[in-house]
């Protein structure tokens, strides 16, 4: 049970999300504890879908607030940066196909391309919350698959 927790909160760490549980998990998994692969990969979805609402309705709006404070401005100017950097690319390279862009975005996993700044990305670009969620949703689902596949092949490799 312990583990499933963990898997729940990696998922939801800003960064490592979903790309750093799967392979805690499957690590566990290839070192013999009685985990459920499936049941791991759902774990996984859900603690990183879940800040995805909270972060496309506030984030920006707490960034923006946030980035000419004393102590926190530079780190709310990264992260807004950040979003805006993501945003602007998704755009020039997507055009009408933003949809399929932000999952592409969110579901090929590489630093700093998951659910948090895709949705950040999202919000900062004016998309509608239920498109950007679908979005969102199969990028994870699309990224988890593929770390589990590499994890899997890694482990088993080592193991």
């Amino acid at each position: 049970m312990i583990h499933y927790l963990m898997i729940f909160f990696i998922s939801m760490v800003p960064l490592i999300e979903l790309r750093g549980a799967i392979p805690y998990a499957v690590g566990f998994i290839e070192a013999g504890e009685p985990l459920n692969l499936w049941v791991c990969y759902v774990v996984a979805i859900i603690g990183n879908m879940l800040p995805v609402p909270v972060i496309f309705f506030f984030a920006r709006k707490v960034l923006e607030w946030g980035k000419d404070k004393r102590f926190i401005g530079k780190f709310f100017t990264f992260c807004l940066e950040k979003g805006h950097k993501g945003g602007e690319k998704l755009q020039a390279k997507a055009g009408r196909g933003l949809f399929l862009a932000l999952l592409l975005f969110v579901g090929i996993p590489l630093p700093g391309t998951g659910a948090w700044t895709g949705t950040l990305a999202a919000s900062i670009l004016d998309m509608k919350f239920k498109e950007s969620v679908i979005a969102v949703m199969l990028g994870v689902v699309l990224a988890g698959i593929i770390m589990g596949l590499v994890s899997a092949g890694l482990f088993g490799a080592i193991f």
